[in-house]
């Protein structure tokens, strides 16, 4: 049987149609409202976006969100957890400046902001899953106890996913630090002979495992596979390896986001934006350029099949030729190999599907 995903188009001719109104819409028709009774705790897991980027989802849309539980009697509260990598997340006091920086005040949410994994990512519990990579995982206590949940996800690219969306949003969203570095630890980066001794990946890395070695960096034994090297190398001479790693990344991942919700099996819906579409994840003190144009948003009760019709959804359009997407710019191509030629986006769909976490199969139906 397909899972239902329900769509609402960008486009708005109105204020009565605005893209507030159908996110209201699209959680009424994805029956979210059915989930809450009086007096539950509802999280709803969002990125609060690094200082800087500017494409994460805009808290004016949590606050429809915030407002549709209190309707139900419910009482919701916004979250995330720590980062692995040193930033302006990396612990809960900075993380809540951020969020407020961001926009993600009491005042305009109309919402507590509680980051799920305490103040060092040291809150968390161990959930059993019997995987082929994890028999336990790592879940943020506060996300692990809240009876409810939401999900609102912004869709974007990823360098070692292939492209961030729900899953990505419960695998490493719902982990503590020890639990991010338990995804990552598949992914040890290597750096070219492009090296050219900056120094700049010694000082970001989180594990001091990055040494000089004749005027060339290089990565010893103690990496945690956190990527921050890759991202701060300013002429990208440090880089994944690709065709051992990635593959295991995405099944590990995948098996968190498993773990994020086993507790919570029909108490969880699912919203994605697809808007503002980046190459990078929201993680980046910057926002590149968008690949494709705006698409709308998607609610369902299935975390599988949402990333799928996004996935779907993004490829169907014709690629911006001014962003970083290199190739697969046509209507129907995928847009993720035009970004990261190594990386099978899908591995996260087809191996979500094999584990229980969802159906990759979906009808979409517009509102």
């Amino acid at each position: 049987m397909k899972s239902k995903v329900y769509f609402a188009s960008v486009q708005s001719q109105s204020k009565q149609v605005s893209l507030q109104v159908r996110l209201k819409q699209l959680f009424d028709a994805a029956g979210f409202g059915e989930l809450i009774s009086e007096d539950d705790i509802v999280a709803i897991k969002i990125h609060f976006g690094e200082k800087g980027n500017t494409a994460y989802i805009s808290p004016t849309y949590a606050r429809q969100i915030v407002d549709k539980v209190r309707e139900r009697g419910g009482k919701p509260f916004l979250t995330d957890t720590n980062t692995l990598y040193n930033g302006a997340r990396a612990n809960a006091v900075d993380h809540l400046e951020t969020a407020i920086y961001n926009g993600f005040s009491y005042a305009c949410v109309n919402a507590p902001v509680i980051i799920a994994d305490g103040i060092f990512s040291k809150n968390s519990v161990e959930v059993e899953i019997g995987k082929k990579h994890f028999s336990k995982v790592k879940i943020a206590q506060e996300i692990e106890n809240a009876p409810k949940m939401i999900v609102m996800s912004h869709f974007k690219g990823h360098e070692m996913a292939g492209f961030g969306g729900a899953i990505k949003n419960l695998a490493m969203g719902c982990a503590p630090a020890a639990g991010k570095q338990h995804q990552h630890s598949a992914v040890n980066p290597k750096v070219s002979g492009k090296c050219v001794g900056c120094e700049n990946c010694i000082s970001y890395c989180p594990a001091s495992a990055i040494e000089l070695h004749e005027g060339k960096a290089v990565i010893g034994e103690g990496c945690i596979g956190c990527g921050e090297c890759i991202s701060i190398c300013p002429i990208r001479a440090i880089s994944p390896q690709w065709d051992t790693e990635i593959p295991v990344f995405a099944e590990k991942m995948t098996e968190y986001a498993y773990g994020a919700v086993k507790n919570k099996i029909g108490n969880v819906g699912y919203i994605n934006f697809l808007m503002n579409i980046t190459p990078l994840c929201d993680c980046y003190g910057f926002s590149g350029a968008y690949i494709v144009p705006d698409i709308g948003i998607l609610a369902s009760n299935d975390p599988v099949a949402i990333d799928a019709a996004s996935f779907d959804l993004v490829n169907a359009q014709s690629g911006h030729h001014h962003s970083s997407l290199k190739c697969n710019h046509e209507k129907g191509q995928d847009k993720f190999k035009g970004l990261y030629k190594h990386v099978d986006a899908a591995k996260q769909l087809s191996y979500g599907e094999e584990i229980g976490l969802g159906n990759r199969n979906y009808e979409l139906l517009k509102i």
